[in-house]
């Protein structure tokens, strides 16, 4: 009888971590992006409304292993969730998602035909950043290395450094200024 009740236990244990760790990384997707009620137009006005610089989308989609190590690596750190709240919107779109949403300009769509038809987004995760007006100014496929590099790319849409030069040049600048200093 003491034999059964260890494996028991022992299994009760496991579905008990395996649960929590699902919360905590579920606690950290919630903790980055915003509530959205999927009408862009919308938020938008808010993000005026709140001062913020844009709207920040992160597209990804379910099988997509980069998105899940972004979700769990990055956008879970406090410096990341701190700065990109303070400057942007933040909300993510599946591309293979069928939920209704509205666009920027306030036309009605799946989220699939944004992605794709709109947005022409192919590969996972995509960073995209939209100006106050609802114009993509930035677009970034593939994920970061490091969180340094995930705030720069905020850095890079913010400073409008995105108008004169591509990420890849901003970052070798950023990183040569940075070992000249």
């Amino acid at each position: 009888m003491i034999k059964l009740k260890t494996p028991v236990i022992y299994i009760f244990f496991i579905v008990v971590l395996s649960i929590t760790g699902l919360a905590k990384s579920y606690a950290s997707d919630l903790a980055f992006f915003d509530q959205g009620f999927g009408d862009f137009s919308e938020e938008l006005k808010i993000a005026k409304e709140e001062g913020k610089s844009g709207v920040f989308i992160f597209f990804e989609m379910d099988e997509c292993p980069f998105c899940h190590r972004m979700k769990t690596t990055i956008l879970n750190q406090p410096e990341v969730i701190s700065f990109y709240k303070k400057h942007f919107k933040i909300f993510i779109v599946n591309i293979d998602g069928d939920v209704e949403m509205t666009d920027f300009q306030g036309k009605v769509m799946t989220q699939k035909q944004f992605s794709f038809e709109q947005q022409r987004v192919r590969a996972t995760p995509v960073f995209a950043f939209f100006d106050l007006s609802g114009k993509r100014v930035v677009k970034y496929t593939g994920p970061t290395s490091t969180v340094e590099e995930f705030l720069m790319l905020g850095e890079f849409m913010l400073s409008g450094e995105y108008k004169n030069s591509s990420f890849t040049r901003y970052k070798r600048a950023r990183r040569k200024a940075a070992r000249d200093s």
